[in-house]
């Protein structure tokens, strides 16, 4: 039986939820990652004992599922998106959006599928969108190809963020901290190729970046689509 099978207890002094549980959690993860969250230290926000949690979740797991689910909420389309590319466009720029809010949100993306409502909802849509447009298998090729370029690209994204917080240093206050090693590196001649990369290419930002990756791999997937 999954958490979201598993029905409340009753309501007893100090009122409490699963949605106050999953607020409280999500607040902490907010302030201080997934390290910050336990159910010592929500059950501490709530001002209860850490036991009257566990009526309403078994692990901390389950309230990691449940922070996500919540999450999804935020990535659900809030209109009609148009054809399919559009619908897997806004996923992905919902997703970015909701993981720079909740930069936990990239540790948990990926392996295997969250199963609460909000993100059944979320695949539904996205399965939706390209169905009919190629056999099955391809469909769900296609998916997950897009939301393995979107975890990936979000976990590069995030890890830049904490280490500019971790070290105070911008992208370029570190590119320039970091330039007379690498010049020295190149000089050597050993990396061509970096060599033309470094002084010759153009620097993008993360948006910029995240949707002209995201174009290539909705490329790639409109050339395997052939209706069915």
């Amino acid at each position: 039986m999954t958490v979201w099978d598993r029905p409340e207890p009753p309501t007893r002094p100090a009122p409490l939820d699963r949605e106050r549980i999953v607020a409280a959690a999500i607040a902490l993860a907010d302030g201080g990652g997934l390290e910050a969250v336990s159910l010592r230290k929500v059950a501490a926000q709530l001002d209860v004992g850490p036991m009257r949690l566990y009526g309403y979740i078994s692990t901390k797991e389950e309230l990691f599922d449940l922070m996500v689910d919540e999450v999804y909420a935020e990535i659900l389309p809030e209109g009609q998106p148009g054809d399919w590319r559009e619908v897997l466009r806004v996923h992905a720029d919902r997703t970015r959006q909701a993981t720079l809010r909740h930069e936990w949100l990239a540790d948990l993306l990926g392996g295997r599928p969250t199963l609460g409502p909000n993100a059944l909802a979320s695949t539904e849509t996205t399965l939706a969108a390209l169905d009919g447009l190629a056999d099955l298998d391809t469909v769900m090729r296609a998916v997950e190809t897009v939301s393995a370029y979107i975890t990936g690209a979000l976990r590069r994204e995030i890890a830049n963020v904490r280490a500019e917080r971790a070290t105070g240093l911008s992208k370029r206050d570190w590119q320039r901290a970091s330039g007379p090693h690498v010049k020295r590196m190149l000089d050597t001649g050993r990396f061509p190729a970096l060599a033309k990369a470094v002084y010759d290419g153009t620097d993008v930002d993360a948006e910029t970046s995240f949707a002209t990756g995201l174009d290539w791999v909705l490329d790639a997937v409109a050339a395997k689509l052939t209706p069915v």
